[in-house]
């Protein structure tokens, strides 16, 4: 599945690569070659070290089945966890460098050079401002001193320009981390054709999202929370693009917190966004040194309402307790058992709904995850063949956030994730399968392609791409978990309410 991609991708390939980094401080890094034969997300690690000022000459790769032998140390796959770690907390860390003080401090100061040069260029320009032109009812005294205040303004001007060069500007670290991996995309480009989907990635999506999804609560949790403060620096760091510097700090905070409760505090979860709303609104009036702007509070409450609150309804879904068993239980009893013997074997002092791996709202999940990927792919596919009615032409905001879909993939896309959310409701013994299903799949391509144009119009907003360079030729984490975004609360809906109500009447007929 498209959102744990990252953390449990290396155990979908049995072909390791890794990489040795001679320096004072020697480190081993094993990164699983997913996408193709380049190892991009090697080459990922590799830019991150670089930035970091690490030592990565006398680079050596070396290639094994089983193990992997690094400065002659062995390296096993049981050490993959610490690797995948590895990954992610190097990610991380440079995410929160980025969206630094420090480098704040360094775009605004360039933002103002830039500011500086274009008045001065338009103030200099005769065509634009005519300054020496007398108008009616002017005087000569009136243009001269009009021409006075436009040679004081050009001095300060130059005086300021002066100064800021002076002082020696360096372009920010975003500014060179984008630079360096659009070099790189660029070389991987020349060898292979970028492409949107990964056939492989959609081959092994269902034993990824199983995988996860029954992990059990504080597993899949964990995992949630984890991306979330990817997300969310990967968002600020888009936004500080834009000239506005938010309350990251106070955000990132808010919105891990959003999933912890909805995991040990359900009944509090709805709390936590306008008790978060009102601390940053505090910290804007006591601990900045002027007003803050409209843009900064949007932004900050944008930050915690889009990756925080909405999303974090998945572990709510997560939480429902067990119903009856599904269709596919005569064949997967066995296997289910023994993933419920082994929970209920962990410490007594972890409450249950912490550790059951196996509960309504993991199969529900599952199934409408499924559905959300295929439309995906489906509209992937379905544009590219049948593509021939841009987006625009129906709603053009949405056709310039996106120019590249399609009416027909998008139709493509429902029909994949009602097919399989029939399947699902099926499993599940939803009342009326092959009528509540179909629905279900339409609303989720719906919303689903909702949340892919929301993240397209922040990306176009702030002049970027992708999000982040996490997973090279995929972008970062919100590039892949943008369709999921605004289906958690619906789904919650779905699963908690009209189900249930529509069991109750399923005695009755259809009208």
């Amino acid at each position: 599945m498209q959102l744990s991609t990252i953390f449990i991708a290396a155990l979908a390939t049995k072909k390791v690569e890794c990489f040795t980094v001679p320096s004072p401080r020697a480190m081993a890094i094993a990164v699983p070659s997913v996408y193709n034969s380049n190892a991009p997300l090697l080459e990922s690690c590799k830019r991150s070290h670089r930035i970091s000022n690490r030592n990565q000459s006398d680079t050596k790769l070396y290639a094994s089945t089983e193990t992997n032998e690094i400065g002659g140390e062995k390296i096993q796959k049981r050490k993959m966890p610490k690797v995948l770690m590895n990954i992610y907390v190097n990610y991380i860390t440079k995410l929160w460098r980025q969206t630094d003080p420090i480098e704040r401090e360094k775009i605004a100061a360039l933002q103002a050079l830039s500011a500086v040069k274009n008045v001065k260029s338009i103030m200099e320009g005769q065509e634009y401002v005519d300054i020496a032109h007398v108008n009616d009812g002017e005087t000569i005294d009136d243009v001269d001193e009009r021409v006075a205040a436009r040679d004081e303004l050009l001095e300060s001007c130059n005086k300021m320009i002066s100064c800021l060069e002076k002082s020696k500007l360096e372009a920010p670290a975003i500014e060179i981390i984008e630079a360096e991996a659009t070099e790189e995309k660029k070389e991987i480009t020349k060898k292979e054709k970028k492409k949107s989907r990964s056939v492989l990635f959609g081959a092994t999506m269902g034993a990824v999202v199983a995988g996860w999804v029954f992990s059990g609560n504080f597993i899949f949790t964990t995992l949630f929370t984890l991306m979330t403060a990817l997300g969310q620096l990967e968002y600020y760091r888009m936004v500080m693009r834009t000239g506005v510097y938010p309350a990251r700090r106070i955000s990132v905070l808010g919105a891990c917190s959003m999933f912890l409760t909805a995991l040990f505090f359900p009944n509090l979860h709805q709390i936590c966004l306008p008790a978060f709303a009102t601390y940053a609104m505090i910290w804007f009036l006591t601990m900045r040194r002027s007003v803050a702007t409209i843009a900064e509070i949007a932004t900050t409450f944008t930050g915690m309402f889009y990756l925080g609150y909405i999303p974090s309804f998945w572990v709510r879904i997560r939480l429902l307790g067990a119903s009856e068993p599904t269709r596919l239980a005569p064949i997967l009893g066995p296997i289910l058992e023994a993933m419920g013997e082994k929970a209920t074997n962990l410490p007594d002092f972890l409450p249950k709904a912490v550790h059951s791996p196996i509960t309504a709202g993991a199969i529900f999940i599952f199934w409408t995850w499924i559905s959300i990927a295929f439309s995906d792919v489906g509209a992937y596919f379905g544009g590219r063949k049948y593509g021939k009615t841009k987006l625009g032409v129906i709603a053009p905001a949405a056709g310039e956030a996106s120019p590249n879909k399609t009416v027909e993939g998008f139709l493509s896309g429902t029909l994949f994730a009602a097919a399989f959310s029939t399947a699902g409701a099926w499993v599940m013994k939803w009342p009326w399968p092959f009528l509540t299903g179909p629905i279900h799949g339409m609303f989720l391509a719906f919303l689903g392609l909702v949340g892919d144009l929301t993240a397209s119009m922040l990306k176009r907003s702030s002049g970027l791409k992708d999000f982040g360079d996490l997973l090279p030729e995929h972008g970062g984490i919100m590039d892949r978990v943008d369709s999921f975004v605004f289906t958690a609360p619906y789904s919650w809906l779905v699963i908690s309410f009209i189900i249930p109500y529509l069991k109750a009447r399923q005695s009755l007929p259809i009208p």
